[in-house]
C-alpha cells in the first residue's frame, strides 16, 4: 500500500514491542509505531536492512519524511551515503521508543526530561560526530546531582547505541561522572510540617502534597493514584507505575482515603511549589524531603524499619537479598497500625478550626 497521511494517523499499535509498516511504492520506506503508539519514519537499506531512522511522526510530515527516504537512497546509488548517518535526535528517539519506555513511569518521564532539557541543542548531530567534550561541557555547568543522573542516563543511551552498531565507540566510556553528590538528610520539623498543612490549599497539587505527607509514597507514584485503586482500606500501586516495577499494596487511612477523589493529573510542580513556599516560609526543601520526614517520623514513633520499608516499597535493606527471596510476610496489620500512629500524629499538627 502506499501510506498516506491519515493512514499514518490511524495507524494502530501492538500490544509489544514495536510494527514497522511499509510502504509498497518506495522500497524500504516506513512508519515504525511503537507499543506506547510513538510513530516514528524510517528507512532499511541494503542486505542486511540496516534501519536509518528519519524522524518523529508529526515532528517531520510524511511529505518531508519520503523526499529525505528519496534523498538517502540516491546517495547510498551513488556512492555517497555513509553507513552510520543518524542524527544524535533520531538515535535518541528510538531509544525511548524502544528501551526507556518501558521503564517505570517515574524512571521513564525523569530520563525524558533529562534528555529533553539538557540535550535539544545536540539533537542534528550526527552520532558519530558527538564527542566527550560536547557533553562534559553540558554538564560542567549543572548541580551535581542533575550532572551526575544527567551522566548517566546518556550513557546507557551510548552503550544501547554500540550494541545496535549505531556508533563503534561510546564517547562516555571511561569517562566519570561529573562530581559526587552528597543524598539529601532533609528531614522537615513537625512546626515545618505544620506551617505546610495551613499554607495548602484546595487546589490539585495541595491534594497531592497533603497524600504526600500522609503516605511518604513517591512524588509520581502518589500524582498517578485513581480510585479504584482503592478497594476497602487497601491502595494498590500497579507495578507499571512503581519505580521498582513491583506491585505495592498498603493500608490506607480515612483521613488520605478522602484525598484521593481529589487528584487528577498534574503540570506545572516548579510553578506550584514556589507558590507554596511563599505561603509555608520556611528553610529550602523538596517534595522527596516529605518520604524522608514520613520515614523519620515513624522511627520516632517507634515502627519497626521492616514496618517502614514495607510501607515506602523498599527492596533494599531488609528486604534485599537473599532475605528478600525467602521473607514473604506483607506487614499489613503492621503498616495498619504504624499508619494509625503516624495519623494521629499528624492530627495533632493540623491547625485549630
Amino acid at each position: 500500500m502506499r501510506i498516506t497521511d491519515i493512514q499514518v494517523r490511524n495507524l494502530p499499535a501492538p500490544e509489544k514491542g514495536s510494527k514497522v509498516y511499509y510502504d509498497d511504492t518506495l522500497k524500504g520506506f516506513g512508519v515504525r509505531v511503537s507499543n506506547a503508539g510513538t510513530k516514528a519514519f524510517i528507512l532499511a537499506t541494503g542486505k542486511n536492512r540496516d534501519r536509518t531512522t528519519i524522524g518523529r511522526y508529526p515532528t517531520i510530515s510524511l511529505a518531508e519524511a519520503r523526499d529525505v527516504a528519496k534523498k538517502l537512497m540516491a546517495e547510498r546509488t551513488l556512492g555517497r551515503h555513509q553507513a552510520r548517518n543518524t542524527t544524535m535526535g533520531a538515535a535518541l528517539d528510538q531509544f525511548t521508543e524502544e528501551h526507556v519506555s518501558k521503564l517505570a513511569q517515574s524512571t521513564k518521564s525523569e530520563i525524558e526530561r533529562l534528555f529533553t532539557k539538557h540535550l535539544a541543542k545536540l539533537r542534528a548531530v550526527k552520532l558519530d560526530d558527538v564527542s566527550t567534550q560536547d557533553f562534559t561541557k553540558i554538564t560542567a555547568k549543572l548541580a551535581p546531582s542533575e550532572g551526575e543522573h544527567l551522566h548517566r542516563a546518556t550513557k546507557t543511551f551510548f552503550r544501547w547505541c554500540v550494541a545496535r552498531r549505531m556508533i563503534p565507540h561510546s564517547p562516555l566510556e571511561g569517562i566519570r561522572p561529573p562530581s559526587k553528590w552528597t543524598p539529601r538528610e532533609r528531614v522537615l520539623s513537625d512546626e515545618e510540617l505544620r506551617a505546610i498543612f495551613k499554607a495548602l490549599g484546595d487546589d490539585r497539587f495541595s491534594s497531592i502534597v497533603r497524600l504526600l505527607i500522609h503516605l511518604g509514597q513517591r512524588r509520581t507514584e502518589t500524582a498517578s493514584i485513581v480510585p479504584i485503586w482503592v478497594k476497602d482500606d487497601i491502595l494498590t500501586i500497579p507495578k507499571d507505575v512503581t519505580k521498582n516495577r513491583r506491585e505495592h499494596s498498603i493500608p490506607i487511612t480515612e483521613s488520605a482515603k478522602a484525598i484521593v477523589p481529589l487528584l487528577a493529573p498534574f503540570n506545572g510542580w516548579s510553578k506550584a511549589k514556589v507558590a507554596l513556599d511563599k505561603d509555608a516560609k520556611i528553610a529550602p526543601w523538596t517534595l522527596h524531603d516529605l518520604r524522608r520526614t514520613f520515614a523519620t517520623g515513624l522511627q520516632r514513633l517507634g515502627v519497626r524499619l521492616e514496618v517502614t520499608e514495607a510501607l515506602l516499597n523498599h527492596v533494599s535493606g531488609t528486604k534485599g537479598g537473599i532475605a528478600g527471596v525467602y521473607q514473604r510476610y506483607n506487614w499489613m496489620p503492621e503498616m495498619r497500625a504504624a499508619l494509625r500512629l503516624w495519623e494521629n500524629h499528624l492530627q495533632s499538627l493540623l491547625p485549630k478550626e
